[in-house]
């Protein structure tokens, strides 16, 4: 198996129920093509470069999954009938690592944590200046 990751627009139109019924058909067609998907994200929408079939807006999609070659175009031959794709990429990634979310410190322990600024006067590799 090899490991994909798909970015795909969808038609800004399609939003709250139909979107998730959306994404999730495209779940389930990767599931039954015995893929294992890693992360499935909605990125939100946003502004095209260009304009896509007269939008200038489109909601995006990430999806990360390892399936098998054949796996993918039937993936991909979905999202191009698909009318409410606008388009579609897809990479195949060399290796994958998935990133762990980092834990943000509590508000208390970030206190004391910056830099201090050095003293006035100082020069910042603390030389000290001579007078004539």
């Amino acid at each position: 198996m090899r490991t994909y990751e798909t970015i795909f627009i969808v038609h800004p139109e399609n939003t709250g129920d139909a979107f998730q019924q959306l994404l999730d058909r495209y779940r389930e067609i990767l599931t039954q093509q015995n893929a294992i998907v890693h992360k499935f994200e909605d990125w939100g929408v946003r502004r095209l470069a260009y304009p896509l079939a007269k939008q200038t807006k489109g909601a995006y999609v990430l999806a990360v999954f390892d399936c098998l070659p054949a796996a993918l175009n039937e993936f991909e031959r979905r999202l191009r009938l698909d009318e409410m794709i606008l388009k579609y990429q897809s990479v195949h990634l060399e290796k994958y690592v998935p990133v762990e979310p980092q834990a943000q410190p509590a508000a208390g322990e970030a206190e004391g944590t910056a830099p201090e600024a050095p003293e006035e006067g100082a020069d910042e590799e603390g030389e000290e200046e001579e007078e004539d």
